[in-house]
Formats: structure tokens, C-alpha cells, sequence
């Protein structure tokens, strides 16, 4: 097992990993919109928040070996489902037309009353 860190990515808020490796596959922790270099949200619309957990997300898969390419499933985690059409457009283009399984749920908040929250599987 090893433990994967992306200085490109933000550090985690908690007790866990970035991201774990382990038996050729690549288990990411969620992210949520945090800038890595000020640690703070960015974006105020779910499609923004969109774009920056996916740029997010793919920093840790390079880190691991690996990349958007290679996921195989993804959850996301939306506060709103009615901001799902905004968040799947920003998806669709940001995996440019790779399509891993996928579940989107909504729950009722996020860390820092974040909008959104994508988690990946991968393969390395």
C-alpha cells in the first residue's frame, strides 16, 4: 500500500490520504473546490467548483501514475441536485470523452458548505 501526495492538489483536512494506492488500482479521496495555494473555495457556482475538484482530482492521479484516462468509477457529491446539468457540462468536458461509471448523489452539506465533491477509483 502507499500513500499518494500531490503538491498540485490541496492537502488533505483531515485524517486521511490523498489518495491510496494498492493492488494496481488508485483510491482517491473526495475533493471539493479548495485552491492548493490559498486553501481556500473557489467559485461561486457549482460549474466552477466543477472544474477546480476535477483539476484537483487529476493533480493526485498524475501524482499516483495515473490520470483521467484511467478512472474507472467516480462518486460525486452534489449539495443541490438541481445543479446537476451545470455540474455534468463541466464533467463531460473536463474527462473529455472518457466516461468512467459514475453515481451522483446529493447530500445534505459538504466540507466548508462546499457545492460539490468528486472521489475517483483508477487504474495506474
Amino acid at each position: 500500500m502507499e500513500f499518494v501526495y500531490s503538491k498540485n492538489a490541496p492537502q488533505a483536512i483531515g485524517p486521511y490520504s490523498q489518495a491510496v494506492k494498492v493492488n494496481g488500482f488508485v483510491f482517491c479521496s473526495g475533493q471539493i473546490a479548495i485552491d492548493p495555494e490559498s486553501g481556500k473555495i473557489v467559485g461561486e457556482s457549482v460549474g466552477e467548483q466543477t472544474e477546480r475538484c476535477l483539476k484537483n482530482l487529476f493533480s493526485v492521479l498524475e501524482a499516483a501514475g495515473s490520470g483521467k484516462d484511467k478512472v474507472v468509477k467516480t462518486t460525486v457529491y452534489l449539495a443541490d441536485m438541481s445543479t446537476f446539468s451545470e455540474m455534468n457540462e463541466v464533467y463531460q468536458r473536463m474527462f473529455e470523452g472518457h466516461k468512467p461509471a459514475r453515481a451522483a448523489v446529493a447530500v445534505k452539506t459538504l466540507p466548508v458548505n462546499a457545492l460539490v465533491e468528486i472521489e475517483a477509483i483508477a487504474v495506474y
